[in-house]
């Protein structure tokens, strides 16, 4: 069986993340684009793979992972030689989890309900992320001291610093020293920079 993996991308979607990833693990991949403009995400062919029609996806060994952060979880899994992943039994694994799902449950919703207030709000309570600026408080204490688990770059370092870095781009959070010192620290590996050129040459 071939461990290929067959990455369904356009690198202007959350895609990035799953782009760097896979540098970050050094698979072997073959990206299959999707031209937004062509709808190519709402195609049968694509809809058989992913039903939301959403992107990116992969396929590795005959498996088809969607959403993001599922994904990136899978790749530190299935490639460990990279470490992007504490071992499954540590300590610090249950610590891994909870940053690399605190940024997909609790960032982009909180930011997105800010920038996009809905026309009626539901009491914080009923929301998954809790509050904006809960989150952002939290997200600054977490990143304040360096890598999010064990001293060291882990998947849930390159998801959440990717969101950190939309977020600053776009000035949906204010650029306070702790985001910006943790963005450029994980944004400074080789993985991300060889990424970077490639996507840039897909772009």
């Amino acid at each position: 069986m071939s461990d290929k993996v067959k990455f369904y991308y356009n690198p202007m979607s959350r895609g990035r993340m799953v782009h760097w990833m896979l540098e970050e693990v050094g698979a072997e991949y073959e990206i299959q684009l999707l031209d937004w403009k062509k709808r190519d995400h709402k195609s049968p062919e694509y809809l058989k793979i992913n039903p939301m029609g959403k992107i990116p996806a992969i396929i590795h060994r005959s498996t088809v992972i969607t959403e993001t952060p599922a994904i990136c979880a899978y790749l530190a899994d299935a490639f460990p030689s990279a470490g992007l992943a504490p071992e499954m039994h540590s300590a610090e694994r249950g610590s891994y989890y909870r940053w690399l799902f605190f940024g997909a449950g609790c960032i982009e919703a909180a930011i997105f309900d800010k920038k996009y207030p809905r026309v009626n709000s539901p009491q914080s309570g009923f929301l998954g992320y809790g509050s904006y600026d809960d989150t952002i408080n939290t997200l600054e204490k977490a990143v304040m001291n360096g890598y999010l688990v064990g001293n060291k770059f882990s998947a849930a370092d390159l998801y959440i610093s990717s969101q950190i870095g939309w977020a600053l781009a776009n000035k949906d959070i204010e650029a306070k020293p702790a985001f910006v010192l943790y963005h450029k620290m994980c944004t400074e590996r080789s993985a991300f920079k060889r990424f970077m050129e490639k996507a840039a040459k897909i772009s």
